[in-house]
């Protein structure tokens, strides 16, 4: 089995919706969010000040998988550990169900946690080499769930390795024992074990070999449909990104640069930089590869802890006027859901062949 391609049609003409539980409330919303990091310059010296993710906003609805992606450095990750309170976030709201979650005092944070599950980008180092597989995937029964007797916490335990692909029989190896693609599937049954309804995926097979990154998207999906998980799926993978994801969330040094339903921004990107990304994506068919046009960046990624003034891509853009180094643009309405960060949204992007 081979990863997905960004040209592929989705088998479920359904995965480019994001399924509705009739309540139309958010499980996750995320207002205006912002992880700076002060960053020193010297003795004596104002330290900089690192913008990781500087005023994102989105919605989650339960059931929905959120693909979020970008160049290394963009913020993705800590959006996802902002998400969590894993990093604490400088400004803005984070709220669980309507409930704001930086409100929360410990003790009522802690129950939420058990809802909020990460699965991270490197299986190996994730695992503890000196627990067994049985004691890593019981570990959050044991500290969210204590009064569960032995043989229960066991039955759960392999119940939930037989749903992610592995054999109860190995319950007792240890992680070196595996490989990469069965030490994700521990680290994704460590998440499940819980039945959460939200999961963090940062980069979960970006460290896998191609054809197993297929198999552990597909385990994903078929999760997320059984039990109506909602995924934040965090890649720099454009492929992966559109056969999971129901919406997609474009990140340009912790800015939104374009958010919209999978398809419509795989149809019809507004924001330069989106385009870029999907124009750099190979083509299957050799003939479309040779003939595509290729929109070309102008310079590297800036530095974040001194990003352009207005508009951070402007530096980059093959669009840029004088009005993108005066002023940010906002997040244009330009269509229904789809919002993008571009003062020229609407005007054609020079291309290369």
């Amino acid at each position: 089995m081979s990863a997905p391609r960004v040209t592929t049609q989705e088998q479920d003409g359904a995965r480019s919706r994001a399924p509705d539980d009739g309540s139309g409330a958010p499980l996750l919303s995320v207002r205006d969010l912002r992880v700076h990091f002060p960053i020193a310059s010297g003795f004596l010296r104002k330290p900089f000040l690192l913008r990781a993710v500087d005023g994102v906003s989105f919605d989650l609805h339960p059931g929905e998988t959120l693909g979020v992606v970008g160049e290394s450095g963009c913020g993705k990750s800590t959006l996802g550990r902002a998400i969590l309170r894993l990093v604490e976030p400088s400004a803005g709201r984070v709220a669980w169900l309507g409930e704001d979650l930086a409100a929360l005092p410990p003790g009522a944070l802690r129950a939420h946690r058990r809802d909020m599950q990460i699965i991270f980008q490197d299986p190996l180092a994730s695992l503890d080499p000196r627990m067994t597989v049985g004691d890593i995937i019981g570990e959050p029964l044991a500290t969210f769930e204590g009064g569960l007797p032995r043989a229960e916490r066991r039955r759960r335990v392999e119940e939930t390795m037989r749903k992610v692909g592995l054999v109860p029989e190995m319950i007792n190896r240890y992680p070196h024992e595996f490989s990469g693609g069965q030490a994700q599937r521990i680290g994704i049954a460590r998440a499940m074990v819980l039945r959460p309804r939200l999961v963090i995926c940062d980069e979960p097979v970006s460290a896998l070999d191609v054809s197993i990154q297929a198999q552990i998207v597909n385990l994903l999906v078929r999760l997320q449909r059984e039990h109506g998980l909602a995924l934040v799926f965090i890649s720099h993978d454009l492929s992966v990104v559109r056969h999971i994801s129901h919406r997609v969330m474009v990140l340009y040094l912790g800015k939104v640069a374009e958010i919209a339903d999978r398809d419509a921004i795989y149809r019809a990107p507004r924001h330069p930089y989106t385009q870029a990304l999907i124009s750099a994506v190979p083509l299957p068919d050799p003939d479309r590869e040779r003939a595509k046009r290729r929109i070309v960046l102008r310079a590297e990624l800036p530095s974040p802890l001194s990003p352009p003034s207005g508009c951070y891509f402007r530096t980059r853009c093959p669009k840029a006027q004088p009005v993108c180094a005066e002023r940010a643009p906002e997040l244009y309405p330009v269509g229904p859901g789809h919002g993008a960060a571009c003062h020229f949204w609407d005007t054609p992007t020079p291309t290369a062949g």
